[in-house]
């Protein structure tokens, strides 16, 4: 049986907001952005303990130049005061990128961010959200570029990752690539994305050094032509394949629906997993890798948010799956965000 490593990610809807403008003068902008999330959280499973979480503590500066009518040149940085769930006086610096942004042919970014797929998910989730398909491949990078173009109705972008500096799991003599295609009309918005692999750093607490090839597909569908509803459903694919070995696959289909009643929003959402028989998850204990065969299952989640000031939402959700041995998970929490 062939084993790979998987890490489940959780898929979370993305949340706007008016960033606070601190200059604006002579064609110079700067603006901070920024959110902070404390929850309590049980996570799905057995014998989960309730948890208080930092899961936000993040604010940044965009800075641009206007060099004419349609052409801005600038930096972003940003900075971050929660790693792994904790607030452990740590702080981190989060995404740092120089960006050209034209009207009319789009924005390039160059640094350290994220890109294409890191946009791919659906649900109005807080907490559990919809498992996908995600593997080793990570979305952003230290060493990346991202271009993007919305002209309205069609939008399109391409992102690049090298890890030179050996800091993921692609390696120094890895790469990595994505691009997203999507087109809005009347009430549906249509996205798919394409991401392509080589992986070749250490996972694992470094344990376990790839080499493997992965191909990662997701499409996506949202419609909002019901007043105050939205409905969206997704499809999730990655194969991958170690040097010398056999190919294995996980697949995940997903729907989510939420709807705004005044100040609240309920959500609620559903996907289904399945994995090709030879697919195995590793996990790490000191220095000692175990494997196991993954398991199908669905999961789902439903939640209710309120909003009780501008853009700072208080919310509670509920979440399980039907793995074996794994019990409900639940949470409440605060969102902020500017």
């Amino acid at each position: 049986m062939k084993k790979t490593l998987v890490a489940l990610s959780v898929l979370m809807a993305a949340t706007s907001a008016q960033a606070i403008e601190l200059y604006n003068q002579d064609g110079v902008t700067v603006n901070m952005t920024g959110d902070v999330e404390v929850r309590y959280k049980k996570d799905i499973g057995k014998d989960q303990n309730t948890k208080q979480e930092i899961d936000d503590a993040d604010f940044g500066f965009d800075t641009r130049y206007a060099v004419n009518d349609d052409l801005q040149v600038g930096a972003f940085l940003e900075f971050s005061g929660d790693n792994s769930d904790r607030a452990n006086d740590k702080t981190s610096v989060g995404n740092v990128y120089v960006g050209f942004y034209h009207g009319s042919y789009g924005d390039l970014k160059i640094g350290k961010l994220d890109t294409q797929l890191d946009d791919a998910g659906i649900g109005n989730d807080y907490l559990f959200g919809v498992n996908s398909f995600f593997n080793n491949a990570n979305f952003g990078g230290e060493e990346a570029i991202r271009y993007d173009l919305d002209t309205g109705s069609f939008y399109m972008g391409l992102g690049l990752i090298q890890d030179k500096h050996e800091a993921q799991a692609i390696g120094k003599d890895g790469h990595y690539v994505d691009v997203k295609v999507g087109y809005r009309v009347a009430d549906f918005d249509f996205t798919a994305f394409y991401g392509d692999a080589e992986l070749k750093g250490k996972v694992l607490s470094d344990q376990v050094t790839l080499n493997q090839d992965e191909t990662l597909v997701a499409l996506e569908a949202r419609y909002a032509g019901f007043e105050n509803l939205n409905i969206e459903l997704g499809y999730y694919t990655v194969d991958t394949k170690e040097k010398g070995g056999d190919k294995i696959e996980a697949d995940t289909i997903a729907i989510a629906l939420d709807y705004t009643w005044n100040k609240w929003n309920f959500a609620g959402g559903y996907s289904d997993t399945d994995y090709s028989d030879n697919y195995m998850i590793g996990s790490v204990s000191g220095t000692t890798v175990t494997y196991a065969k993954a398991e199908d299952h669905g999961q789902w989640f439903l939640n209710a948010g309120y909003g009780i000031a501008p853009n700072t939402t208080v919310y509670v959700e509920i979440g399980d799956n039907d793995k074996a041995n794994s019990d409900l998970g639940y949470g409440i929490g605060v969102k902020a965000t500017f």
